[in-house]
């Protein structure tokens, strides 16, 4: 049965395309899985909000330009202009998410937190925080159309370096192993990150031996804002569209990654990721684009059936970033 819908020879003429296209999507995924990592690894929290403060993060690119008076069929201001115009939409990008990041820790964590609540009540909250949002900018959209889209203000990007690699796949893959490399430092090499691991240990021994959990924890959600954001950047420097709805499948994946990799382990959102996005793109290429989304679900069920700790497998408290 599965052979039969399998087009062999579509896989091997796609092979390398894909692969390509899969590892850059894979670091799109892995940023937002940095997201849920970083959250489950301190508080043992799956923030499924974790999907529309990437969502908003996407909207940063859009009002960036807005902002610089480039509109949808703009070119760049070219040289040092195009450079300012993506740093900006960056930074717009980042700032968006991690203050949206940093509101559902104060307004839909916090005071559970300082009740004592059951786990299930944070799950419920995630939820609810996740649905309001996705409502909240569904309402607030434009009445003719589903989508914005940023077009191609940044025409170099696109451009062909060999074969069907294009600089935005450089500044997509690059970006996002950058942002990854310099979490990781922070984790491993900083009094933040010592802090961070003592709290992922123990927090009530953390507290006692003068550690400001509560900061910690904000620390940690913005963090996660801030991968977000970079990944809501990098996202709109390939699709250049978005909608209210672009986080709600792309969270969902993303947490598959993150437990793919081992969630609450850095490296293992990198790996899980990757591999996640090159598994998609060889299942399009093999079954068609319309089986894309259902190699990811399997890929998630297969792990949690048979390896439910992930790849790598460690919490953030005892990960040797």
């Amino acid at each position: 049965m599965l052979a039969a819908i399998f087009d062999l020879q579509n896989f091997l003429q796609t092979f390398w395309p894909n692969t390509i296209d899969g590892v850059r999507l894979g670091a799109i995924y892995a940023l937002v899985a940095l997201g849920y990592t970083l959250v489950y690894g301190v508080l043992r929290l799956i923030n499924f909000a974790n999907s529309e403060v990437f969502m908003l993060g996407t909207f940063g690119s859009v009002i960036a330009l807005s902002l610089v008076g480039l509109g949808i069929n703009d070119s760049p201001f070219g040289g040092l202009g195009a450079i300012g115009t993506l740093l900006f939409a960056f930074i717009l990008s980042c700032a968006i998410s991690t203050t949206v990041a940093v509101l559902l820790e104060f307004l839909a964590y916090r005071p559970l937190r300082k009740r004592g609540a059951p786990r299930l009540v944070f799950l419920i909250s995630a939820i609810g925080a996740s649905l309001a949002l996705s409502a909240a900018v569904e309402r607030l959209g434009p009445k003719k159309s589903d989508s914005y889209s940023t077009g191609t203000p940044w025409g170099l990007i696109d451009k062909a370096i060999v074969g069907n690699i294009r600089y935005s796949h450089v500044v997509v893959v690059g970006g996002a192993l950058l942002m990854m490399l310099v979490l990781s430092t922070l984790v491993a090499k900083t009094r933040l990150g010592r802090g961070m691991r003592a709290v992922a240990q123990d927090s009530e021994t953390a507290r006692i031996m003068g550690v400001n959990t509560d900061q910690i924890i904000v620390i940690t959600f913005a963090l996660g804002g801030i991968m977000a954001g970079a990944a809501a950047f990098l996202y709109m420097v390939f699709y250049k569209q978005t909608d209210y709805s672009v986080g709600t499948l792309l969270g969902v994946k993303s947490f598959t990654a993150a437990v793919l990799g081992g969630i609450g382990n850095i490296k293992g959102a990198l790996l899980g990721g990757i591999l996640l996005g090159v598994l998609e793109s060889w299942g399009a290429g093999g079954f068609g684009g319309k089986w894309k989304d259902v190699v990811a679900f399997v890929v998630l069920v297969g792990v949690l059936m048979f390896r439910p700790t992930g790849l790598l497998g460690e919490s953030l408290g005892r990960a040797r970033v």
